[in-house]
């Protein structure tokens, strides 16, 4: 007890004893005190022995409210005497070597360096200089510094510049005091005027004085000289000095004799502060060209393989690795032009489009690559200074960000006459079908009773689930359409989760339940008064669509027939007013022994046939006939005739988990040292073309170890092929047509390989500056021989992937008129399991135009008419002459008595649309769950169909995907950016599927909800985009002009189910905010133009995800198609929960505000929230910025630990979901 008491009075009296000579210090500065040199002496250096000895005092005289500082720097400010000043001095370093930088800040922020550089100019005006002030004062300044973002610009004010080079200057020999100047001038250097001051008075011929070859001796003052002389040096005027004076070939010499010498590894930082200063000297094109004539790249390539047994020496491989790659001599695409190697005519040019001006480049310009790969051409090097360098970190803007209130404000604006608009009436006929001549489930007239069967179990078919239910006996058989014989015994056997039935009397049991409720329910007489206003035009309905709710039957567009199944080669003869008249749709190449051999025997009776019917066992919806049939009608540019086997024999989800790949150490420097090796060791380079799309002529030599490609069907996308090594390629993908640039969709053929060999491709024209390759994303691959095996799957394939910036120079044709960017090299390894096999890879699983005609045949011609209005129109023709399917999905009428064919007419719509982007298959993929699921007879399905009407567009972009676009379509342009002011002619699909949505406007039946399904190739998990005016202003320095907006919240309601419901959807990478740059597209101009609150965008990753169920494994079709299905039991929920007759959305789904404060996001790039780098850093540190002008893709964090839904929560009733949302 004593001790404690002795201890707290001994602080007591520490406190007190310092709080005392300040005070009497701040005395003497007022002149009250006589002998004010003596005095301020002795308190000095009282007090710099308090300091020294107790760390309490040190935090006292910066704490926050102390004057401590103030009082010290006044001192120092007004005293003439040089002890007091040499005691201060020492205080002050005390303060701020310890603290972490804050009480540095502290010092900065009481104006403590303008004070030091007054004394330092003072200083050096005696001759010669106290050198023990120096010392402190530079020791002192060196420590500041860091702190001050403004140093650079005070001490060229002051004229204290030069002050530090000229001691360096006269005291070469003087380690002690050139050691802190050196520091100073290091923090100097950051300010680039002062940079370029300091090489006209020669720093850097004096820094390469200090440096030189190995040596134990002053090794600390060599660090400093060389961190000094790397930021000097990234003056492009320095860089060039040193240039001009051979100072590349010394650095290298001195690289060269530190790593011979230090063979224990201990002055690691002196050999990375060498590469540090090659780095800043070949950021100039001169110095990257003086880094290869003095043999640069083979001196650090020899240099960094013998480092690569050291993980401690990983600094110096990765250092060396992105100066080799950066100075690396830029090469062309081996290309004679960028544009696509297919053309299609427009048949309108826009004059300022970017079409008009690919095809208007004069003709002597290369469009491949620029005569220089950079701006240093240019180095005219103004370097001005920008005085408010710390503008740049000061609070987080994003112009992109929409802040102008009445820009974000939705208007209706229909944008067309109602006369115009008329056309779009024939698309609706639901709204005025009586249903007279239909065989409804009855005709007898029933009690009406709106969403009779809302209160029954969801059952959905999930990822991993077998669907075992057996079909009822009862249940009657749907008669198939006359015109499709070949699907009746595919109708027989397909499974129990689409096989449709009649409701019957099993509704009846639950009609009670809800029969007290119609009191609360508009009376049908006054709903139907407004019938007359539901159409435009009161014309006879437009017969012209393939199928219809009805009974009726149809008349084939197309005679099915069954191919011949002679020889594989020969599987349709031909047909007529197609692309194919006049030739044949073949398969690919068949591997010659059909299966491997050592399974000829057990499997020696296999036929092409029983393969399409194991296949189609398996998969109801897929019909390899269909698929050829289907086929024959889709019109490409450059006239497919093959068919890839793939979408003909159909894909099977694998039954085992693919999770995201590990990425192995080391792999990324790897393989950049491989490329080095093809300058370093150029005989070693085979540099054959095997494949070629511009010259189709060119023949390959037959020679058993080269692979044979092909991509030269629909959605294929490979241009070239040039084999590098034995067992290596380089592959370059296909410009969109009409464009020069979109490379990421791959989908080829691959045969003639050999099995226990690891072959490499690189695919070395993409242009995104990062991608989930780099994280775990594996490409796909599709073996022949195992669909033959009955294992007809996309599987994930490939080891040593990784993504990076590689040597092949972008034309600023392509870069948007920027020089100096790259390209990026995707590279992935595959070891096949069969020889002789012919394979498949794709970016994301395939999905085809051909494959979404056939897949809507087998709905239609699968699907009850009874039960299922189902109707397929066709919305438009594309550019090439290909029909964009339009689906409407609702219940039929229970009967055609008044009030059923009023409810049906006024069911609220639903509006789904996907495939914008050709290369985002998955959406594809999340429409098919969609669609099977609306189709199917689960009774939250049924409920569904009769809670809504559904209009869907199941591919926006035909022509794009069937000619292996990524993004745009045939007009070279992105059709999502086009939704504004869409051409008719140029843009058809878009110009009527918004002409759709503005009928539904005019005539008052907006959609609930618009969604436009997508795919993200940064990101994982799925996710929604939305639009919210408050939550667009919240993030922007516009918040006082918010506070009173008023906004319906229900936009995120469907969002904030779905994470609750769907494995795969992460709440916490939703975004509502709108941007300048979004605001063509459908999800901002749906929302703002045509009024519709709930308007989003659905995206799914392509790589996986990482939060939820599905943790740590790629997606895969399986995945995508439930997320189809679960958005659908979303919107029955969100049904359930806005019915008047039940109850509102519960606050816990509105509460934005909160959810808002408490993530603190900032909004960085379009649609992008980011919280924390999203990624965690590559585990070799290698910068990828060659170019510093190259563009951030920062991706959007994903929140872990968001509700998962279980089996048994799909079957609660509406009050226990309710209590889960809430919870």
């Amino acid at each position: 007890m004593n001790k404690v008491k002795a201890s707290s009075e001994k602080s007591i009296s520490t406190s007190s004893r310092t709080m005392s000579l300040l005070s009497q210090l701040e005395k003497i500065n007022l002149g009250s005190v006589l002998g004010e040199a003596d005095n301020a002496r002795y308190i000095t250096s009282r007090i710099l022995h308090l300091v020294q000895s107790q760390e309490k005092t040190r935090k006292e005289m910066t704490s926050k409210g102390s004057t401590g500082i103030e009082i010290i720097l006044s001192t120092l400010e007004s005293t003439k005497d040089p002890q007091t000043i040499v005691n201060i001095l020492n205080i002050l370093i005390e303060v701020v070597s310890v603290g972490g930088g804050r009480r540095a800040s502290v010092l900065v922020t009481k104006g403590g360096t303008q004070i030091l550089l007054q004394l330092l100019l003072t200083a050096s005006r005696d001759t010669p200089p106290n050198e023990e002030l120096m010392v402190l004062l530079h020791t002192l300044l060196a420590k500041v510094g860091p702190k001050d973002k403004k140093i650079g610009m005070k001490a060229r004010i002051n004229g204290a510049l030069n002050i530090s080079l000229n001691l360096v200057k006269q005291n070469l020999q003087n380690h002690r005091l050139i050691l802190p100047c050196l520091q100073v001038l290091r923090v100097y250097s950051t300010n680039s005027v002062n940079a370029v001051s300091l090489g006209k008075n020669g720093v850097v011929e004096l820094l390469f004085k200090i440096i030189g070859p190995f040596s134990k001796k002053n090794t600390s003052l060599m660090k400093v000289a060389l961190d000094a002389l790397a930021g000097l040096l990234k003056s492009k005027t320095n860089a060039r000095r040193a240039v001009d004076r051979g100072y590349v070939q010394v650095l290298l010499m001195i690289y060269v004799d530190w790593h011979r010498h230090d063979s224990r590894h201990r002055y690691m930082l002196i050999r990375k502060g060498v590469l540090q200063c090659i780095k800043s000297v070949t950021n100039i094109k001169l110095g990257r060209k003086a880094f290869i004539d003095a043999n640069g790249m083979k001196i650090l390539y020899n240099t960094s393989q013998e480092c690569l047994a050291v993980r401690t020496l990983d600094p110096l491989v990765n250092t060396s690795s992105l100066i080799m790659r950066k100075c690396f001599p830029k090469n062309r695409l081996p290309l004679p032009t960028i544009k696509s190697a297919f053309h299609f005519q427009l048949p309108v040019i826009p004059a300022g489009g970017p079409v008009a001006q690919l095809y208007n480049l004069p003709p002597d310009v290369d469009d491949v690559v620029d005569e220089s790969d950079d701006n240093d051409d240019a180095e005219t090097e103004s370097e001005i200074e920008t005085e408010n360098d710390d503008d740049k970190d000061q609070q987080f803007k994003n112009d992109d960000i929409e802040t102008d209130i009445n820009k974000l404000k939705p208007r209706q604006e229909l944008g067309r006459s109602i006369e115009d608009l008329k056309m779009y009436e024939q698309f609706f006929p639901e709204l005025s079908e009586n249903f007279q001549d239909c065989d409804l489930v009855s005709k007898e007239p029933k009690p009406f009773v709106p969403d009779a069967n809302l209160s029954g179990p969801i059952v959905v078919p999930t990822a991993g689930e077998e669907h075992s239910a057996e079909p009822s006996q009862s249940r009657k058989e749907v008669a198939l359409k006359e015109s499709n014989p070949l699907l009746t015994e595919e109708y027989n056997r397909r499974p129990a989760f689409l096989e449709l039935s009649k409701i019957g009397s099993t509704r009846d049991s639950s009609l009670h339940q809800q029969n007290d409720q119609r009191d609360l329910l508009p009376s049908c007489q006054e709903i139907v008064k407004g019938l007359e206003r539901i159409s435009l035009q009161n014309s006879p309905k437009n017969d012209q669509y393939y199928g219809t709710g009805c009974g009726r039957k149809k008349e084939s567009k197309t005679n099915l027939t069954t191919p011949a199944y002679g020889k594989p080669c020969e599987h349709v003869s031909p047909c007529g007013s197609s692309l194919f008249e006049g030739s044949s749709v073949q398969l690919g190449k068949l591997c010659c022994t059909g299966v491997d051999s050592e399974e000829e025997d057990s499997r020696s009776n296999s036929s092409g046939e029983q393969v399409m019917l194991e296949v189609s066992d398996v998969s109801p919806v897929h019909d390899c006939d269909l698929y050829i049939e289907m086929v024959k009608t889709t019109k490409s540019i450059p006239e497919y005739s093959e068919v890839a086997y793939p979408d003909y024999f159909g894909h099977i989800p694998p039954s085992f988990k693919e999770p995201i790949l590990e990425r192995p150490y080391g792999v990324q420097r790897t393989k950049i040292s491989q490329d080095i090796e093809r300058l370093i060791h150029q005989n070693d380079i085979i540099d054959r073309v095997v494949y070629d799309l511009d010259n189709l002529s060119y023949v390959v030599p037959e020679e058993a170890d080269v692979l044979k490609f092909n991509s030269k069907f629909e959605s294929g996308n490979l241009r070239k092929v040039i084999q590098i090594r034995k067992n290596e390629y380089d592959l370059i993908l296909n410009s969109d047509i009409n464009s020069n640039h979109y490379h990421q969709w791959f989908y080829f053929e691959v045969s003639g390989m050999k099995t226990g060999i690891g072959y490499r491709f690189n695919i070395i024209n993409c242009e995104k500056s990062n991608s989930q390759f780099n994280y775990g994303m594996q490409p796909l691959m599709y073996s022949v021989q195992e669909a033959l095996n009955s294992r007809p799957c996309w599987t994930r394939v490939g080891t040593d992937i990784c993504y990076y910036k590689n040597h092949f120079s972008r034309s600023s044709v392509a870069a948007g008129g920027q020089k100096g960017k790259s390209y990026y090299t995707i590279t992935f390894t595959v070891i096949f399991q069969h020889k002789d096999d012919v394979c498949y890879f794709a970016y994301h699983y395939p999905y085809t135009y051909s494959t979404l005609k056939m897949h809507l045949q087998k709905l239609e011609s699968l699907h009850n008419p009874q039960q299922i209005y189902f109707r397929q129109d066709v919305l438009c023709e594309t550019l090439a002459g290909n029909s964009c399917p339009l689906v409407t999905i609702t219940a039929m009428p229970e009967s055609n008595y008044y009030e059923h064919i009023c409810h049906f007419r006024n069911r609220p719509y639903i509006f789904l649309s996907a495939r914008v982007h050709p290369g985002e298959t998955n959406a594809s993929w999340v429409m098919k769950g969609t669609l099977e699921y609306l189709m199917s007879n689960n009774p939250s399905a049924q409920s569904l169909r009769e809670s809504y009407i559904f209009k869907i567009i199941p591919m926006l972009n035909p022509d794009g995907v069937i000619n292996g676009n990524h993004r745009c379509s045939l007009s070279g342009e992105d059709l999502n950016r086009q939704w504004q002011n869409p051409n008719p002619d140029l843009h058809p699909t878009i110009y009527h599927a918004k002409g759709l949505l503005q009928y539904l406007a005019a005539i008052k039946r907006l959609p609930l909800v618009y969604c436009d399904y997508h795919g993200h190739s940064r990101k994982k998990n799925v996710f929604m985009y939305g639009c919210s005016i408050k939550e667009t202003m919240w993030h922007t320095n516009v918040n006082a002009a918010s506070c009173d907006l008023v906004e319906d919240p229900g936009y995120r309601a469907l969002p904030k189910i779905l994470s609750q419901t769907a494995p795969a959807f992460c709440m916490g990478s939703c975004s509502f905010v709108v941007e300048k740059s979004k605001e063509s597209t459908a999800r901002v101009v749906v929302w703002r133009e045509i009024g519709v609150l709930r308007s989003y965008t659905m995206e799914s990753t392509l790589c996986g995800c990482d939060q939820g169920k599905y943790k740590g494994l790629q997606i895969g079709t399986r995945e995508l198609e439930e997320m189809g299905a679960k958005f659908c039991v979303g919107l029955l929920r969100l049904k359930r929960m806005t019915s008047p007759v039940e109850h509102n959305l519960p606050s816990s789904l509105l509460d934005i505000e909160n959810e808002l404060i408490e993530s603190s996001c900032k909004v960085t790039s379009p649609t992008t929230y980011v919280l924390d780098e999203d990624e965690p850093r590559f585990l070799e540190e290698v910068d990828y910025s060659a170019e510093s002008n190259d563009d951030q893709d920062i991706e959007l964090p994903d929140n872990v630990g968001d509700y998962e839904a279980t089996n048994h929560e799909d079957g609660l009733s509406d009050s226990d979901s309710t209590r889960i949302l809430l919870s």
